[in-house]
């Protein structure tokens, strides 16, 4: 980094928010403020940056919906959708939390991602390990706060839901030294329930089934937020048609987390 980046032009300042943080974005010298922070958060910095007159970027979050339609490549469509979910322990902006699949392959999709994604919580070790399949969430204060949602659901939860303890059976690798959570599906959340409508930043996932083309765009769009979304189908045609409807600044199909750093970086705002 020293290399090739010349003096002055990045500068690391460790600190927590509620202090470093508000320092920096109302120094009056700071004329652009971009976050990545928690709807409240960026109300808050919002209110300083409109004070100081400074240019203002905030991207709030996000609760992918995925929708897999009857007619997709279901084998494709269980390892993309495990990808969306659980690359990075669901602690990605545009991560698919929010599953939604036709009644036509709900049964098969859900048996075959349930057992996906048991491999890959059997797969879990030390995170250093390149044979690990999924890290830990940030810290251990947000492993409880996790914790103390999925405590209060009122879905079932199909696999996960634990924080992992004990030795890997990986590489012997000690839990205790970090904060992981099983990878989590849960089944039979309401669309009002805390896991469907707010961004936990874990790898947790809700599933709910649909009829047709106008219950699944209604179920995606039944959300406050719209980063990202995707969508799973043979059918091109179907696909740009849902991704016209769904409100969302980004929706890929038969993909996710692909990004042209030249593409702008839309929110389609639902807040309500």
């Amino acid at each position: 980094m020293r290399s090739t980046v010349p003096p002055g032009v990045l500068t690391i300042l460790p600190g927590f928010g509620a202090t470093v943080g508000r320092a920096i974005v109302s120094h009056p010298a700071v004329r652009k403020i971009d976050i990545t922070a928690s709807t409240q958060t960026g109300r808050s910095i919002g209110q300083i940056a409109g004070a100081n007159i400074a240019s203002f970027t905030a991207e709030l979050g996000g609760k992918a919906p995925i929708l897999v339609f009857d007619d997709a490549d279901i084998p494709s469509a269980v390892n993309g959708v495990a990808f969306a979910s659980f690359v990075a322990s669901g602690q990605t902006c545009v991560s698919g939390t929010r599953i939604i699949v036709q009644d036509g392959v709900y049964d098969s999709f859900i048996a075959a991602l349930v057992e996906k994604t048991e491999s890959i919580r059997n797969r879990m070790g030390n995170p250093i390990n390149p044979e690990s399949t999924m890290g830990p969430v940030i810290s251990e204060h947000h492993l409880k706060r996790v914790e103390e949602i999925l405590a209060r659901i009122s879905g079932r939860i199909l696999c996960g839901g634990k924080r992992l303890t004990g030795l890997s059976s990986l590489d012997k690798f000690d839990y205790s030294r970090g904060s992981f959570l099983a990878p989590t599906i849960i089944e039979g959340t309401g669309v009002t329930d805390e896991l469907w409508q707010e961004e936990i930043f874990a790898p947790v996932i809700v599933i709910q089934r649909f009829r047709d083309v106008e219950e699944g765009v209604a179920l995606a769009n039944d959300c406050k937020y719209g980063l990202g979304a995707g969508i799973w189908t043979t059918n091109l045609a179907c696909a740009h048609r849902v991704a016209q409807d769904i409100q969302s600044g980004l929706c890929w199909v038969n993909t996710h987390h692909r990004n042209d750093p030249s593409s702008p970086w839309y929110v389609h705002s639902t807040e309500r």
